[in-house]
């Protein structure tokens, strides 16, 4: 194996360490066996995005979903912005469905951010949509744009990782961030009335446009405005190369924190799984924990490691480097002379 070419892909493990650490965690064993490593973290467009785009960090007082203010930060490069919806109206930062206000919850927090971005410069901004506490169809952040000729000249792209529909994402996804039955219901009906009413002041119909209902509506909202909904997986791909580095690769790393279905529905490690599949690449696939629901799904379960089960719930989660460098051992070895 030594001198193989090994390409690293994985997405953040949420709750212990981002898409580049853990790219760098799992090179560390690869390096040891004498392989060329090429390490390229990963984004769906969610949780993460900004961590595996270059540019300059900076900062903007904004209003989170719950409207309290509070400081969120984004990415600058030369005219090229890169903003993370769940940085400024995320779930988590909301304390969780159990302290979110389903009804009143704001994507204003992300017009801000792309207003700010606009007045620093940039031309072309990318919206990655996921992790949001919102379902407010995008209405909060259009607003806090007004004038929507501000952007004009700007090429807006919204990356997403889910194909819903606009008027499905209170169904699909209120519950989870603590919506009852009822409020889904009110949320979706309040959904179909804002698709009649973007048709009508800005002439654009969302309601076919898969994806639309990422972030509780968020991207159909800026695809009405002149938005471009775009598949976060593709997106980051093709900005750091990843076709090019299977190219040559002999072995593909990717993981996230947990996998479950979803994690085959537009995400980076369905994604990469899918072009190994492809192209006949050995892959490997090191997670957090695995939904135990889905091993009869996988495409190839000996090629599935959760850190938990491989080296316990402890060591998963509060060393999680040390617990990959221990699975990796343990399914592939100790590199030669350790």
């Amino acid at each position: 194996m030594a001198g193989d070419k090994v390409v690293i892909a994985p997405d953040k493990f949420r709750g212990t360490a981002s898409a580049p650490e853990i790219a760098e965690w799992i090179s560390q064993y690869f390096l040891e066996c004498g392989n060329s490593v090429m390490k390229l973290p990963m984004s769906d467009g969610g949780e993460g995005l900004l961590s595996v785009f270059d540019g300059v960090v900076r900062s903007a007082k904004v209003t989170g979903a719950d409207g309290r203010r509070i400081t969120s930060d984004y990415k600058l490069d030369g005219s090229q912005a890169i903003i993370e919806s769940a940085a400024a109206i995320g779930l988590s930062l909301v304390g969780g469905p159990e302290f979110n206000q389903p009804l009143t919850a704001t994507t204003k927090g992300v017009g801000e951010l792309i207003r700010d971005a606009v007045f620093a410069g940039a031309k072309r901004i990318i919206v990655g949509c996921g992790g949001s506490a919102t379902t407010d169809g995008g209405m909060g952040a259009i607003e806090a744009l007004e004038p929507i000729s501000r952007l004009a000249g700007v090429e807006l792209i919204v990356a997403v990782d889910v194909q819903t529909r606009f008027s499905q994402a209170a169904v699909e996804f209120a519950g989870q961030k603590g919506a009852s039955p009822s409020q889904i219901e009110l949320l979706s009906r309040r959904l179909q009335a804002l698709e009649k009413t973007y048709r009508t002041r800005f002439g654009v119909d969302i309601s076919k446009i898969p994806g639309a209902g990422a972030a509780g509506g968020l991207a159909g909202g800026l695809a009405a405005i002149g938005g471009t909904i775009v598949s976060g997986f593709d997106l980051v791909s093709e900005v750091n190369g990843l076709h090019e580095a299977l190219d040559e690769a002999s072995l593909v790393i990717t993981g996230e924190g947990y996998l479950d279905d979803q994690s085959f529905n537009g995400k980076v490690v369905g994604g990469v799984v899918a072009l190994c599949i492809d192209r006949s690449i050995p892959y490997l696939v090191l997670t957090g924990d695995i939904d135990p629901d889905i091993y009869s799904r996988l495409p190839d379960s000996s090629r599935f490691y959760s850190l938990v089960s491989e080296a316990g719930y402890e060591l998963a989660w509060n060393s999680t480097q040390t617990a990959i460098s221990k699975v990796l051992r343990k399914v592939l070895g100790e590199p030669s002379g350790s």
